[in-house]
């Protein structure tokens, strides 16, 4: 089973789940034992075939710290928090949480893409 830790402490995925907006992008880092990562995106595997089934899913991608890092970073790009809230709560993927192995740590945040003048669109 995965444990969370929120990414920011002030403001918590269950807060993040209350707001209206979209799109949105969730990032997960996740941490786990080095004999523990196969395990590891297995489940995150299986979890995506589900997720990629909801309504309002855009797409998903999945980063390995370099340098024999067992950090992994889940990139996920959902229509609108709500969206990804009912996806969250469903009771198919809480049920799939349960796979991941003992010692996966889950950090998962909400954020928006932001305009910055000469660096990035929105």
């Amino acid at each position: 089973m995965t444990k969370f830790a929120e990414l920011d402490p002030l403001v918590g995925l269950a807060k993040q789940m209350e707001a209206n907006e979209g799109p949105i992008v969730l990032i997960n880092h996740f941490t786990v034992d080095a004999d523990d990562e196969e395990a590891l995106l297995a489940a995150w595997s299986h979890d995506a075939d589900f997720m990629k089934q909801q309504p309002g899913y855009i797409s998903t991608q999945l980063h390995r710290g370099i340098g024999g890092s067992s950090s992994f970073v889940n990139y996920a790009v959902w229509q609108d928090v709500e969206s990804f809230r009912n996806a969250f709560m469903h009771p198919e993927f809480q049920r799939r949480i349960s796979t991941y192995p003992a010692s996966a740590v889950a950090r998962p945040h909400l954020f928006r893409k932001l305009a910055v003048a000469n660096h990035c669109t929105a």
